[in-house]
């Protein structure tokens, strides 16, 4: 019996000696496998921030190309994008790999790398990897940037003003841009009625079952309606423009802009040449003057010298050069009157 036990014994020591070496090899794999994640993970959050860095240097340069193309910034050693890049990285080490701008293209684009001290550009040390003799790995990141004036897409209301309105008053000024009134904007050569147009006041036909429509500069806007209120299917958008604004936030739209029309009433066709970037204030569509059709706080948005009372029909709010990420507009050459857009492509 004793010698037995003592078998069995040995037996047992034997069993755990084998398992202690199978649980030294699992441990390799799996001290391999916790390096591999914590050094991929460094690597990813280095990247991230790395394109933070680039996105906000090529929007950057972009903007100050939109604005004017002979800006110190709008150059391949623009000071601001390598300040951006190195201020988005955690560490602030952060370079400006390369920087290529196409004016006549109008586009940007920006590759960021890491700077870490003693070691080569754009390369970022591991701390496990070195385990396997991979000390340091190349991480960098690109954005691309283009800017330009809208030729075609899709307007959040369907009314269009004459380049008169619009003309020298790109700077933030407090207007009141009238569709009908009497003798309304008489600069602007409209009629007796102060209509844009006999039988029409600026209003373009919506698309079928959205307050707005797909504007093409390119191709002329044929048709109008004829009526002073806005659009029936427009309703939501003036209650919750006005809510923006009473909380205090920024309504922004995109309005057409011509500088010729023809024809008369349902038949008008309107010439437009740009798009204005317009921050409303107020507006009256009816004379009611209740919400969705009308909507003016003379004391906290609305000076009374802009105010639109009585038989007076327009927008009030001021025309801004604007510097946007709108998607779904085609972009051309910048227009000293309209609108600026500039977005990341990349």
């Amino acid at each position: 019996m004793r010698r037995l036990g003592r078998r069995a014994s040995t037996s047992q020591d034997g069993e755990r000696g084998a398992i202690s070496v199978l649980v030294a090899i699992l441990m390799v794999a799996l001290l391999g496998f916790a390096a591999l994640a914590v050094d991929v993970g460094m690597l990813y959050a280095e990247r991230t921030q790395l394109r933070n860095g680039s996105d906000a240097a090529a929007i950057a340069v972009a903007q100050k190309c939109a604005k004017d193309v002979n800006d110190v910034e709008c150059s391949t050693m623009s000071p601001l994008a390598r300040s951006l890049t190195s201020s988005n990285a955690g560490d602030g080490l952060s370079n400006v790999a390369s920087l290529a701008l196409d004016k006549t293209a109008r586009t940007v684009s920006v590759t960021a790398g890491s700077q870490e001290a003693g070691k080569a550009p754009n390369q970022v040390s591991l701390f496990f990897a070195r385990a396997f003799g991979i000390n340091a790995t190349e991480v960098m990141a690109a954005s691309t940037v283009e800017w330009g004036s809208p030729l075609a897409g899709p307007t959040a209301f369907p009314v269009a003003f004459s380049i008169c309105q619009v003309k020298n008053h790109v700077d933030g000024t407090l207007q009141l841009l009238q569709n009908h009134g009497s003798n309304a904007n008489p600069d602007c050569l409209y009629g007796p009625s102060g209509a844009a147009v006999e039988g029409g006041f600026g209003w373009l036909t919506n698309d079928p079952g959205i307050c707005g429509a797909l504007i093409d500069l390119a191709v002329a806007e044929g048709g109008s309606d004829p009526g002073n209120s806005a659009p029936g299917s427009c309703q939501a958008t003036l209650t919750k423009w006005a809510s923006e604004i009473t909380a205090g936030r920024d309504v922004i739209v995109f309005l057409p802009v011509f500088d010729k029309v023809a024809g008369t009433g349902a038949g008008a066709i309107y010439g437009l040449i740009s798009f204005a970037a317009f921050k409303v204030k107020g507006w009256s569509f009816s004379g009611d003057n209740k919400l969705p059709n009308s909507f003016q706080n003379t004391t906290a948005y609305v000076p009374a010298s802009v105010a639109c009372d009585g038989n007076c029909r327009g927008i009030m709010g001021s025309f801004i050069k604007y510097v946007s990420l709108a998607d779904g507009f085609s972009l051309g050459p910048v227009d000293a009157n309209g609108a600026t857009i500039v977005r990341l492509t990349k």
